[in-house]
């Protein structure tokens, strides 16, 4: 007897759970299959489940924004797969322009912006090459006009509640070269709608000045900063667009701290560090008890007896425990892997160029913001 063959298709509930687990590169291919299945896959739905797959999958890429390479020309932007020593080159529609960029992504989307204020803000998906220029903010028109005593830093995050993305520049009023006498709070603070396409004051802002050094760090729903006056996290939750003061950090601050201590996302625990001579220490905060818990201790002598001029930047945990950390070295960045059983570390990638704009963290996403 001839067995008939079964020529039914899988249901295609099945189809949505198999794709959700390929990365980005390898669906994009399969919007062409047909309308149903790029209809799945362009649903916000199916995308938010696709990154949560990615981000159990394994490691985080990192990006590499705005390198300056010996040959004098200027790339946008490379990505590095941890345990590859290949990066490649991400094409984009803006080459040989200069940008600044925060020390994290959200949801696989990155917040760039133009130090000098010449080029337009971008937020931009590296896996799927889309993006989306908005204008500048009041204060960005400020620092073009001159009227801006220091530059602060881009922060970019998400409303976890309504889903909607946000970039938001908080910045100390005192650095205003204006006559301020009606202002009685001690920052500014902005935030963009994508919806309206404009930007907003948020109404009080907070109540602390800040340090605009610092690159604001992302998570869980809210942006953070050091203050200025004290050593405290200062929290601004995206969806009430509210602060409020979280913790005092376990160090002091010192006059002399902006290239020792810091604050960074890793492995969605908010954390900061600091380094005292040869050592550097990280602590992560734990959001049940309220306080803080050292997690990490690095001898910097043993794993970077050359330079201990600089605090290491740690990027992400990867490998079960082991933390991947960005270092300047000479004219070049390299990204080590620190082992804090074995206290010591492999070389993950070095880039021997003469500068480079920043390194983050990211997983691959399909997100855009329309």
């Amino acid at each position: 007897m001839q067995r008939k063959t079964n020529t039914e298709p899988l249901p295609h509930d099945v189809i949505e759970h198999i794709l959700e687990k390929l990365d980005v590169k390898t669906v994009l291919k399969f919007k062409l299959v047909s309308k149903q299945w790029n209809s799945t896959i362009q649903s916000r739905w199916f995308q938010e489940r696709q990154l949560i797959h990615r981000k159990q999958s394994g490691n985080p890429d990192v990006l590499l924004v705005s390198i300056l390479t010996n040959s004098i020309s200027l790339e946008a932007m490379r990505t590095l797969v941890l345990g590859s020593s290949v990066s490649l080159k991400i094409p984009t529609p803006w080459e040989n322009i200069y940008y600044n960029v925060g020390n994290y992504s959200c949801d696989g989307l990155v917040c760039l912006y133009d130090a000098l204020v010449s080029n337009p803000n971008i937020v931009v998906n590296p896996s799927t090459r889309w993006h989306r220029a908005f204008p500048y903010s009041t204060y960005q028109l400020l620092k073009m006009r001159g009227k801006l005593k220091e530059s602060a830093h881009l922060g970019f995050g998400k409303d976890k509640i309504n889903g909607t993305y946000k970039p938001v520049w908080l910045y100390n009023s005192d650095e205003l070269c204006l006559n301020n006498k009606n202002n009685n709070a001690p920052t500014v603070c902005e935030v963009f709608d994508f919806t309206s396409n404009a930007w907003r004051y948020v109404v009080p802002a907070s109540p602390y000045p800040i340090y605009s050094w610092q690159d604001p760090v992302y998570l869980d729903g809210s942006l953070h900063w050091f203050t200025k006056d004290e050593t405290m996290v200062l929290t601004l939750d995206l969806q009430s667009e509210t602060f409020q003061v979280m913790s005092k950090t376990p160090f002091v601050r010192r006059k002399d701290s902006r290239r020792k201590v810091g604050m960074c996302n890793l492995a969605d625990r908010l954390c900061v560090f600091e380094e005292k001579w040869a050592n550097q220490m990280i602590w992560s905060f734990d959001s049940d008890q309220k306080i803080w818990k050292k997690i990490y201790s690095i001898d910097r002598l043993m794993t970077s007896p050359i330079n201990t001029s600089l605090s290491l930047k740690p990027l992400a945990v990867v490998d079960n425990g082991k933390l991947l950390v960005c270092e300047a070295a000479g004219i070049g960045v390299e990204l080590l892997i620190y082992d804090p059983q074995t206290k010591s570390y492999d070389l993950a990638y070095t880039c021997n160029d003469y500068m480079t704009a920043s390194h983050l963290c990211y997983f691959q996403s399909l997100i855009s913001i329309f």
